[in-house]
């Protein structure tokens, strides 16, 4: 193997593109923040080297791809007054797999093992391959032992994994900060007041994390259907919140081995703060991505959460899976309303829960000709709402519709 040694990039940079004076040439810069944050002027080497009078880009064929895990660097790398903007030809964003593809991936066949164990990792491929070096749960009888010897053990990669996503992004100052407002998350806080008073800080401090970490893609904000002015946050990265809700807490414990207990006196927690919250994403992402446009009457273009006050009640509604979407010439037609239980066997209360809050909508002025009424159960359905999705009241949908169905 030859070895040359550049005193500059500008060198550097040079001689990659002489490398493709002959035929197209891939050329690979991993990891270009920590190299840009090492040599700050490195985007400004690659535009001038690409720049339209340099002799030496004519004549080459060098593709130069600039690669980084840090969302909000790469995202800026075009943007605004970059040195690089106007100067790229393909700008792509590789997204995590969606919960089928992970299933498909990890070899699970088992809807409810699959659901469980994209509430750990998520839609990450390294962390099957270079993390848990191919340990996938045999079946549910093995998913706790597996969550034991893997994202809970310290001799495993994946144990302290959800710690440096952050460090991935090299423009963060006070990680200590965006642990805590992660942490607040996870832990069920998820507007903007409600962070800050769980950190006993002003909104104002939490403001600037919380777009950061949007930026991030760690952290995702959702308007409320009903309420534009209202919006709640969510980690956006499922092994963060496993982190935040499971092992960070008990730290001292899982460091000294004692995963097993840590995770009897954690499990229930795991199903309810963390698996729950979980599944009503992914009903809303197959209404989004696999529902078919006869199921839920139109082509969906939004997919959220909305809260309904009821006046009369003094009470009001949460709704987990709120659909607009387009009929005909029509856009933003409410098409659809959804309750989502990971745990409970859904029956006609349920329903009348969703037909109790269509009318309040239509108290309101809201047109609900079209809308249709779902229930998202990871538990089951009783006869009688089995029997109400024969005659059409209500779309229903198990865990194996949600993996293979439309």
């Amino acid at each position: 193997m030859r070895w040359i040694r550049f005193d500059r990039w500008e060198h550097a940079v040079d001689a990659l593109l002489a490398l493709g004076r002959d035929r197209p040439l891939p050329v690979v810069l991993d990891e270009f923040p920590y190299l840009a944050r090492a040599t700050p002027s490195l985007p400004s080497i690659v535009q001038v080297a690409y720049g339209p009078r340099r002799s030496e880009r004519l004549e080459s064929r060098t593709r130069l791809l600039l690669c980084g895990s840090s969302l909000s660097f790469m995202g800026k790398l075009l943007s605004g007054t970059s040195p690089l903007r106007g100067r790229a030809g393909l700008e792509l964003v590789v997204q995590p797999l969606d919960f089928r593809q992970a299933a498909a991936f990890w070899g699970i066949g088992d809807p409810r093992l699959a659901l469980l164990v994209h509430s750990v990792v998520g839609g990450t491929p390294a962390y099957r391959r270079e993390f848990v070096r191919d340990d996938v749960p045999a079946d549910l009888a093995d998913f706790d032992a597996w969550v034991c010897r893997t994202a809970l053990s310290p001799r495993s990669p994946l144990y302290r994994e959800a710690r440096y996503l952050l460090a991935d992004e090299s423009d963060l100052r006070d990680r200590a900060l965006y642990h805590s407002v992660l942490a607040a998350l996870a832990s069920g806080n998820a507007t903007a007041g409600r962070i800050a008073g769980c950190l006993e800080r002003p909104t104002s401090d939490i403001t600037h994390p919380l777009t950061v970490l949007q930026d991030c893609g760690l952290v995702r904000k959702e308007v409320d259907a009903f309420r534009r002015n209202r919006s709640v946050y969510r980690v956006g990265e499922p092994l963060i919140a496993f982190h935040h809700a499971i092992s960070r807490p008990k730290l001292p414990l899982l460091d000294r081995g004692l995963a097993e207990h840590v995770w009897e006196s954690s499990r229930s927690r795991f199903l309810s703060g963390v698996v729950g919250p979980h599944f009503e994403q992914l009903c809303r992402e197959w209404v989004a991505h696999f529902a078919a446009p006869e199921t839920i009457g139109g082509m969906p273009i939004d997919v959220s959460y909305g809260t309904v006050p009821d006046q009369a009640a003094r009470t009001g509604y949460e709704i987990d899976v709120v659909v607009r979407g387009a009929v005909g010439q029509d856009n933003g037609v409410l098409l659809a309303l959804g309750e989502a239980k990971w745990d409970q066997v859904m029956g006609l209360g349920h329903l009348e829960r969703l037909r109790r809050v269509a009318a309040l909508l239509a108290g309101r002025g809201t047109d609900v000709s079209a809308v249709r009424l779902a229930c998202f159960s990871g538990a089951g359905f009783s006869a009688d709402l089995r029997a109400a999705e024969s005659r059409g009241d209500v779309v229903l949908v198990d865990l194996e519709r949600l993996y293979e169905g439309e």
